[in-house]
């Protein structure tokens, strides 16, 4: 049985526009409109804009186990998320790009429900957690990020769905705990939206 979707806050004003966005960035059609083979490379990945790759249910490997203290010292991880849709977004007090996408993604937690998509951050190769306190603040960031300065909890994931090199990066984990969308580099609140959209419709 499927989910009610909350299309108002998942998909922006100008469906037509947020479709087609939507099928862009899932590698289903190209620029110009037209239909996009899916690509000769791993078995069940489909090719996405803004370095985005989308995974087929059938192919999706089971997020790792993360656990730790957020930036306040308290306990956070994905054990309590299961049963949600997760973003999960890696990213630092120290890195430009990050600071690019912070208010998109701080947006974006404010206005999806909860009860649909829950939002979780790694914040990596950030020695000093005031920095990183300061970078929440400054952007208006409400979710909880485990504070991983060394990038050991990065190291859990196949590097081909989170390499732990590139900073920032973001993963949407679907109901069940699996990797479903992993995205390299900045994201945008269009971008992410019809992502979201598309494995909150999905059958648990």
């Amino acid at each position: 049985m499927r989910r009610p979707v909350r299309r108002a806050v998942l998909v922006p004003a100008g469906a037509g526009l947020a479709v087609a966005a939507g099928l862009l960035l899932a590698g289903l059609l190209t620029d110009d409109g037209g239909a996009k083979a899916a690509p000769g490379g791993r078995a069940g990945g489909i090719s996405a804009a803004a370095g985005a790759r989308v995974l087929d249910p059938g192919a999706r490997r089971d997020a790792p186990a993360l656990a730790g203290d957020d930036l306040d010292g308290r306990p956070a991880g994905l054990a309590g998320l299961r049963g949600h849709v997760v973003v999960l977004n890696v990213w630092g007090s120290w890195c430009g790009p990050c600071r690019a996408e912070a208010e998109d993604l701080a947006r974006l937690s404010r206005e999806i429900p909860a009860e649909e998509v829950r939002f979780l951050g790694i914040n990596t190769r950030d020695p000093d957690r005031a920095a990183a306190r300061s970078f929440v603040r400054e952007h208006g960031l409400r979710f909880p990020s485990l504070h991983d300065p060394a990038g050991e909890l990065l190291l859990r994931f196949p590097p081909e769905l989170l390499n732990p090199q590139a900073v920032p990066s973001t993963l949407v984990i679907d109901r069940r705990g699996r990797v479903a969308v992993a995205i390299g580099g900045a994201v945008t609140d269009e971008q992410l939206r019809p992502l979201l959209a598309r494995v909150v419709e999905e059958e648990s």
